[in-house]
């Protein structure tokens, strides 16, 4: 593999990996490496470049795709997979989204190509464990975005971005997004006329409704609307909100976000919550976490379960290590880690991240942990000028992977062991290729299915030590 250098802005997850709603959903992103013509491939596994949002089909009829379930381990030809044959797709939009780069295989086909990639990006430095596939690979998308604006007659339609346009797809559901939020974005460009709201208009600057933006919590089933506005005020919202909610009461907070300017991003800065707390709470790992408009979450609960338990075994805590969580976000993974640790430190540069963090901790009654604002490699640097002693990092970096400062951090502070959780198999090489030639050892490559019907693969490693 061609190693390619490292970036000056690649720190300490300011970037949008930690606060996505900073980040449109779709453009501007760093592509994954996996193909030269790929579509790009978001911070949270968004697929990207070709559309803000996903792929998608018609009242969830999806051909071959419909009704026949994966088991893994048959031969190609004798399986039952739910997923079309090479070349055939039922989506009326695939080629024109682009998100879905994997849509005419098969489940086990996908899985079978992301293994191959990751053998070949990484075998050199150690074995690759098979891929960790999902039993399920459709709708598993808990956050669903959609851009609203008008087709040629003046309707409100909501979809995505054609590739390299800013015309409207229009898209009623898709086969990796919650069922359910797609339905609440569809009622809600039904609501429009009645109650007078226009929605916003790029070319003139004119309306109001420009995003709508759901999240959903898989344990919990609360649900979030985003209504990403042009200007502040919202006609009759009250009456809005409880015609909203008669037909979808699952419903249980509705926010404002007021983005007034020209920009590609999809959330602005000012919120307000119009119905219910503002944010809501989900189950990871037996822990609870508190999810904002704003907040970093990994967008398939069920893969991150299976990515954080893989990532947490391979650190072989006993209960008497001292934790580095770097890059920590909203502190999920040193928030799980610290029920088996003596002691967790997590360290982010993002303010509200922090922020989020410290009362995700609070929530879950977790004393054994403290979270600091700042630069990861400085902050480990200064450690080691200390005389701290640390026996496992973990690292979870942005798309760009880790500069070589942190990196140098990492062996200056010398920890017996780093799990490095990468979504960006390429940089993670590069970042391979640099510790294993400052005494540390692969031990354990595992890649996970994230982001099924995608090119996108997150992948975990373990790194030993060794002291000859």
């Amino acid at each position: 593999m061609k190693e390619t250098g490292w970036k000056k802005t690649a720190g300490n997850g300011s970037d949008g990996k930690r606060t996505e709603g900073k980040k449109s959903f779709g453009r501007g992103e760093k592509t994954t490496g996996f193909s030269k013509n790929s579509a790009k491939v978001g911070v949270n596994g968004e697929k990207q470049g070709k559309s803000a949002r996903k792929v998608s089909g018609v009242e969830d009829k999806w051909g071959t795709h419909g009704d026949r379930k994966r088991n893994v381990g048959e031969k190609d030809g004798q399986k039952t997979v739910r997923g079309g044959q090479r070349g055939k797709t039922k989506c009326p939009i695939y080629r024109e989204c682009g998100g879905c780069q994997y849509l005419h295989l098969t489940y086990d086909q996908q899985l079978k190509e992301k293994q191959k990639r990751m053998e070949e990006l990484l075998g050199g430095v150690c074995p690759v464990r098979p891929i960790i596939g999902m039993e399920e690979p459709y709708h598993y998308r808990n956050k669903v975005h959609a851009v609203f604006g008008l087709d040629r007659k003046n309707n409100p339609i909501s979809g995505i971005y054609k590739e390299g346009t800013h015309r409207i797809l229009p898209v009623d559901s898709c086969l990796i997004e919650d069922q359910k939020a797609d339905e609440i974005i569809v009622t809600i460009r039904s609501m429009l006329r009645s109650f007078k709201i226009r929605v916003f208009d790029e070319d003139t600057g004119y309306g109001l409704l420009r995003h709508v933006l759901v999240r959903r919590g898989f344990h919990s089933g609360e649900v979030m609307v985003v209504l990403v506005l042009g200007s502040p005020i919202l006609p009759s919202k009250n009456n809005f909100v409880k015609a909203l909610r008669k037909l979808h009461p699952e419903i249980t907070t509705v926010v404002l976000n007021v983005n007034d300017k020209k920009t590609s991003m999809v959330l602005g800065e000012k919120e307000t919550v119009i119905y219910g707390k503002g944010y809501i709470e989900d189950t990871l790992c037996g822990c609870t976490f508190r999810i904002s408009p704003k907040s970093f979450y990994q967008v398939n609960p069920v893969q991150t379960e299976l990515l954080y338990g893989k990532a947490i075994a391979y650190a072989a805590l006993t209960g008497n290590e001292t934790v580095v969580d770097a890059y920590c976000g909203t502190g999920t993974i040193g928030i799980i880690a610290a029920k088996s640790a003596k002691k967790v430190i997590g360290v982010e540069l993002n303010r509200d991240a922090v922020r989020d963090a410290i009362g995700n901790a609070k929530g879950n009654g977790v004393k054994n942990i403290r979270f600091y604002q700042a630069d990861a490699g400085e902050f480990m640097v200064a450690m080691a000028e200390q005389g701290e002693k640390m026996d496992v990092v973990f690292m979870d970096p942005p798309r760009a992977g880790s500069d070589e400062a942190f990196l140098q951090s990492v062996i200056k502070l010398a920890p017996k062991k780093v799990v490095y959780i990468s979504c960006n198999p390429e940089t993670l090489a590069r970042d391979l290729g640099y510790l294993t030639k400052k005494k540390y050892k692969v031990t354990k490559i595992c890649p996970v299915d994230m982001f099924p019907f995608t090119d996108h693969c997150e992948v975990i490693t373990c790194l030993q030590r060794v002291e000859s």
